[in-house]
């Protein structure tokens, strides 16, 4: 790959893995990553092979709720997925859960195409994904017949409603489904605060970019701290993450911390509190 992204990345990379060369022992916890929007990034198989993260959210189903049919879009990483043109992609989350590394379906993303109307649409929206990506796919599904380990809650749109029902149903199917979710860091989250209040999330991602009043800009650090202190103080989360963009191209509207000043000056402040949880890059 080379690209100005990847050249981007690989400088972040090459600072956090100036630390002792694991993805924990950098940031101090889990690093974790969204796949499946940027063709820059490769495929999920070299994304696994770099040895580099923990987690890997595929991004996204972006189609759900409202009785709409579900529609996953992976920009262009494979076919039609109605077609079965993205099954493929089934090995490659068995190769990297090989790797040890927890492999998540991420619903939502920024566009406005998916909903929950009631708690019987919760329902059947976790019918679906326990049946397509879970424990309960026993044939192909849109990404073949490998089993997940959870799902990723990115909801940007809506009123909110109905996410902790569907984060019950999920629950209650299997206590070990692997529950994250990225709220943008203006606290309360508008979307996801019901949610995530129901304490059932393992891991909290907070979005700390493209919000000026909560992102790190211009060697101010203090928006990006004192926003992490409100999230970690104020959630029911055992665990939060720092979520960051991978590249100054990857947040438009800001929050890109050079690795420096995220290994000197941030990380250091964050990781006293007995919540975080490590370190989630959004790459497209």
């Amino acid at each position: 790959m080379t690209s100005k992204f990847t050249a981007a990345m690989a400088i972040l990379f090459a600072l956090l893995l100036a630390l002792p060369q694991t993805s924990e022992a950098a940031t101090g916890g889990a690093l974790a990553v969204y796949w499946g929007q940027n063709l820059d990034e490769g495929s999920l198989t070299d994304t696994c092979a770099s040895g580099i993260y923990d987690i890997v959210n595929i991004a996204f189903l972006y189609k759900f709720g409202g009785g709409q049919t579900p529609e996953i879009n992976l920009a262009g990483h494979c076919g039609s997925w109605t077609s079965g043109g993205c099954t493929g992609v089934g090995q490659e989350i068995s190769y990297c859960q090989q790797l040890g590394i927890k492999v998540l379906i991420s619903i939502g993303g920024g566009t406005d195409t998916y909903t929950l109307t009631s708690v019987e649409d919760a329902q059947d929206v976790a019918d679906y994904l326990w049946t397509n990506f879970l424990d309960g796919n026993t044939s192909a599904g849109p990404l073949g017949a490998a089993i997940l380990d959870g799902v990723d809650f990115d909801i940007e749109f809506g009123d909110g409603q109905y996410y902790d029902n569907l984060t019950y149903f999920l629950k209650a199917y299997d206590q070990n489904v692997y529950l994250t979710a990225a709220p943008q860091c203006p606290y309360p989250d508008a979307h996801l605060n019901i949610a995530i209040s129901t304490g059932l999330f393992d891991t909290v991602w907070v979005q700390f970019y493209n919000n000026p009043q909560c992102q790190y800009s211009s060697g101010n650090i203090d928006n990006i701290i004192n926003s992490w202190n409100t999230w970690v103080s104020s959630t029911t989360a055992g665990n939060i993450s720092l979520g960051l963009p991978a590249s100054s191209d990857a947040a438009p509207s800001g929050g890109f911390i050079p690795a420096d000043v995220l290994i000197n000056q941030i990380l250091p402040v964050v990781k006293q509190s007995d919540k975080y949880g490590g370190v989630m890059l959004w790459s497209s």
